[in-house]
């Protein structure tokens, strides 16, 4: 291992902050990343845009083909002529009112893949990761490996690889219709080879074919000579162009200065990026196509139930228990069973049925292995096997399981935990808070013993009363809470479990904590149902008045606004349906600081995500971030969900306003800030921008959703999860594509520090235990410094083909620079040898052959079960009429 404890020689200071950082070396360019590159090329489809039309397009088919049970199927002509919205095919499919919250979210996770193809240093600039440069033969491998790559992720479960791959995969199939010129040989439909392995890509210009003229103009609709020959562009200076070779083109294309000058790129509408821009649109169609044809493909492989968890197709959320197996833990292990019993069964069949099952023993010293499944009877028939056995001893191994069950649970998902003990593994808290954010998911611990209490089990040591503080924060972080009650109790409260996954949207409270002699303030509105007060710890006593003044207490059964359970210290008042609209309070009388949550059933809901925009450039775009930065300036995208295209057209429509920044836990606002419209109406989408001074404290902070109905009566919503400012940028990477048994892949690393000078360490780990190297431990960052390293992973011989492998680097302050640690997580996927190409075609196809298990349908493709059309490829039939649904809206 390389010392870097003394300064390193290859700090450089950065004149600009991010956007320095991202073109240091001249990068390869596409189709615009994501909705924010319309700011530099309006009317222009980007690879955002792409990607969801096709997705859309592809789960239209399967609602189609797979009519819900109990309801009557899709209708082809009620989608023609209307813009595809999620919200819109989950109402349709599903009912009105289920969320799709998780599909969304699910899109978004490929989307920002596929943009980071454009950003990411190990990628952007590999012409073989663009179709740049005459480098098809070799683009055409690496997108088939990371197809390849995201099949085989999605069959082991890791669905957040596999989302990963498919947007890398997904950016180098629509740059082929840009970058190349198949558009100007007049083709009509997407390449018939690109996706299949087995096809050799034909008729490719050689090294000493001329392709271009020379072109002075920003416009060179006429620059490619007249060949027959399949070419693309070359883009800066690695590598060189030939004599006579097209340039990409566009205003930061140093190739396109040199003659032949110019370029055929059809990234964007604008000529001063795309010198090819008139054909942009016949390039996005057939990206589109064949996007939609990698989907299928996709769904073909994996079948419809596989296909359906890759995306999320469901409204409903995963089942993820995390269980403490020592002796004294018999009363909540039966707890856990009936509660996962009682939620299978009452599901089975329905929409709301969990699709992904996590399960994690654990206990001291050991914890795991992970059990992940679909199948609801393989859980249930693990949960059984569990039981309560020796190690009666506190401490456990409680983080240490509880991050197993982040890595394999899907995002935005509920995590329980049932312990009685402390956590010996506490040095994992600020890693593990780190990861529930990054994961979007929400844990909740269900502590059966009161930490007052010493009695119980046998103590090794005397345990300090703050020794459930890890739990407190890692739920604090995580936006769930632990629960302390008693054996006795465990089963009735374990009925949050349902309740949670029923998934719940958190109504904001002002305020957010509990002041001595203040109520509590929310409000509900009329797309709310099922509203719960949940108050937790010692209460004395508490109230709730509706808006009309009708008032309730604490008296346990029904009551003029709803029905009160009570479990110890634990208290749950259900409001009656329909509640009142309007603004409600809650008086709580308690020792210490009791907890008060309120949550209620919905479809409107919001995600949200961060970026850094990137307004000029040859990738306008906005470069994702997982949390935000102290001192850099950052830009917030919200994405509402749940509201489709309600009402009539010219109908008011619900306006969101602005967000609200509050401080965790204390609840102080930090900052309002406005929001403003991004993009088509129908997409719900709002941006807003985080000014650095409003990010210059590091730490938590909680968002609320602000705005109106079409009435004009509030709309508040709160983020199920706070956000934290961290110190550093922290950028982890590795060279795209997969590792392989007995392989060593060189990963790297880089912080920046935009808040001022940092005196940091750092700490490198892999899960499962590989070896691991790093060139770097110890740094110091002036402002706007940063610094770079390598770390050097082994992958055994014994390793597990077709597993995932999870790099982190934890940076924390030294005493001088305090802060809270930043980490970064890199997830890798194993692959073993293909024994048969899960992509190859069959001999005599020259594309896709779906082939289902599906009823037989009117709208049935080539080579479909049951019979059907026949006479054209799928894409001509049920494909093309779909994709006029994805072009309306251009």
């Amino acid at each position: 291992m390389l010392s870097a404890d003394v300064p390193l020689s290859h700090l450089s200071p950065l004149v600009l902050p991010l956007l320095l950082l991202l073109q240091q070396l001249p990068p390869t360019a596409s189709f615009f990343p994501n909705i924010w590159s319309l700011l530099a090329a309006p009317g222009s489809i980007t690879h955002q845009d792409l990607t969801e039309e096709a997705a859309l397009n592809v789960t239209l088919q399967l609602f189609l083909e797979q009519p819900p049970p109990g309801r009557p199927p899709l209708r082809l002509e009620d989608f023609l002529g209307r813009t595809l919205l999620a919200d819109d095919l989950f109402a349709a499919y599903f009912g009105p009112g289920f969320p799709s919250r998780r599909f969304r979210a699910a899109l978004g996770e490929v989307s920002r893949a596929n943009a980071a193809q454009d950003f990411l240093p190990t990628s952007r600039n590999d012409p073989d990761l663009h179709f740049d440069a005459e480098r098809l033969g070799q683009g055409r491998m690496r997108l088939v490996g990371a197809l390849r790559e995201a099949l085989v992720a999605a069959r082991a479960l890791e669905h957040t690889l596999a989302r990963q791959r498919l947007g890398a995969a997904l950016h180098a199939l629509q740059d082929f219709y840009s970058h190349s010129n198949w558009v100007e040989l007049g083709q009509q439909q997407p390449h018939p080879h690109l996706l299949w392995p087995r096809q050799e890509l034909r008729s490719l210009a050689r090294v000493d074919d001329p392709t271009c003229s020379d072109c002075e103009e920003l416009s060179c609709p006429g620059n490619l000579l007249g060949f027959t020959l399949l070419t693309s562009g070359y883009f800066g200076t690695h590598p060189s162009k030939p004599p006579g070779k097209c340039s990409h083109g566009g205003r930061f294309d140093r190739s396109s200065s040199q003659p032949p000058r110019g370029g055929i790129n059809k990234d964007s509408t604008s000529p001063g990026f795309s010198p090819h821009h008139m054909l942009h649109l016949q390039a996005a169609k057939l990206a589109l196509q064949a996007s939609i044809q990698a989907f299928s493909l996709l769904r073909n492989r994996l079948g419809d139930r596989g296909f359906s968890r890759l995306l999320d197709i469901s409204p409903a959320s995963s089942l993820s228990f995390v269980l403490d197996t020592t002796g004294s833990m018999g009363e909540e292990i039966n707890a856990a069973k009936i509660q996962a019993r009682h939620i299978v069964e009452q599901r089975r069949g329905s929409p709301m049925e969990p699709v992904h099952y996590v399960l994690v023993p654990f206990h001291d010293p050991g914890f795991g292995p992970v059990f992940t499944t679909s199948d609801p009877d393989s859980f249930w028939q693990q949960l059984n096997e569990i039981h309560a056995l020796g190690g009666g001893d506190e401490p456990e191994m409680c983080l240490s399981a509880l991050e197993l069950a982040l890595l394999h649970t899907p995002p935005l998902s509920d995590i329980f935990v049932f312990t009685d003990a402390s956590p010996k593994d506490a040095m994992l808290t600020s890693r593990v808070e780190s990861l529930t954010q990054e994961r979007r998911c929400k844990v909740t611990f269900l502590v059966t013993e009161d930490p007052s209490r010493v009695q119980g089990r046998a103590r090794r040591e005397v345990l300090s009363p703050l020794r459930f503080e890890p739990y407190e924060a890692v739920a604090l972080a995580s936006g769930g809470e632990v629960i302390f009650t008693k054996d006795q109790h465990i089963q009735d409260v374990t009925a949050i479990v349902g309740d949670s996954m029923a998934d719940l949207v958190t109504l904001p409270l002002e305020p957010p904590v509990v002041v001595s002699g203040r109520p509590l303030v929310f409000r509900v509105d009329a797309l709310l149902q099922k509203v719960t007060v949940r108050i937790h710890r010692e209460v004395s006593s508490f109230w709730i008045r509706n808006p009309a003044g009708v008032c309730q207490g604490q008296e346990e059964g029904e009551g003029p606004l709803g029905h009160t359970r009570r479990f110890g210290q634990f208290w749950i008042v259900t409001l009656n349906d329909p509640p009142q609209t309007g603004t409600w309070e809650i008086q709580v009388t308690a020792e210490g600081t009791p907890r008060v949550r309120v949550q209620a059933q919905t479809a409107l809901d919001f995600l949200f995500y961060f970026g850094i925009p990137m307004e000029d450039g040859p990738h306008p775009g906005l470069y994702p971030l997982t949390q935000p930065v102290a001192g850099l300036q950052t830009q917030l995208l919200v994405e509402v969900t749940g509201l489709g295209s309600r009402g009539k057209l010219g109908d008011p429509r619900p306006h969101f306003s602005h967000i609200v920044l509050r401080g965790v836990p204390d609840g102080a606002e930090r900052g309002r800030v406005p929001l403003e419209p991004t993009g088509p109406r129908e997409r719900n989408l709002l941006t807003a921008s985080l000014p650095p001074a409003l990010l210059s404290t590091t730490g938590p902070f909680s968002m609320e959703l602000i705005g109106q109905d079409g009435e004009g009566r509030g709309l508040h919503r709160a983020a199920p999860q706070p956000c934290t400012v961290v110190p550093v940028l922290l950028e982890l990477g590795g060279s795209p594509g997969f590792l392989a048994p007995g392989s060593k892949a060189l990963l790297s690393l880089r912080i920046t520090s935009f808040s001022g000078p940092q005196d940091l360490d750092l700490r490198t780990s892999v899960s499962p235990s590989f070896p691991l190297t790093s060139n770097l431990s110890r740094v110091r960052l002036e402002l706007n410094e940063s610094a770079w390293g390598s770390l050097w992973l082994e992958v055994p011989d014994s390793a597990t083909p077709d597993s995932a492998v999870t790099v982190t680097v934890t940076v924390t302050g030294q005493k001088a620079s305090p802060g809270p640690p930043t980490h970064a997580f890199l997830r890798l996927l194993v692959l073993g040898p293909a024994l048969q190409d899960p992509l190859a075609a069959p001999a005599h196809s020259s594309g896709p052959i779906l082939t289902s298990t599906s009823p037989a349908s009117t709208l049935v493709t080539q080579g479909r079960t049951g019979g059907g059309r026949v006479d054209k490829p799928w894409w001509g039939t049920v494909g093309g009429v779909l994709l006029l649904l994805g072009l309306a809206s251009w």
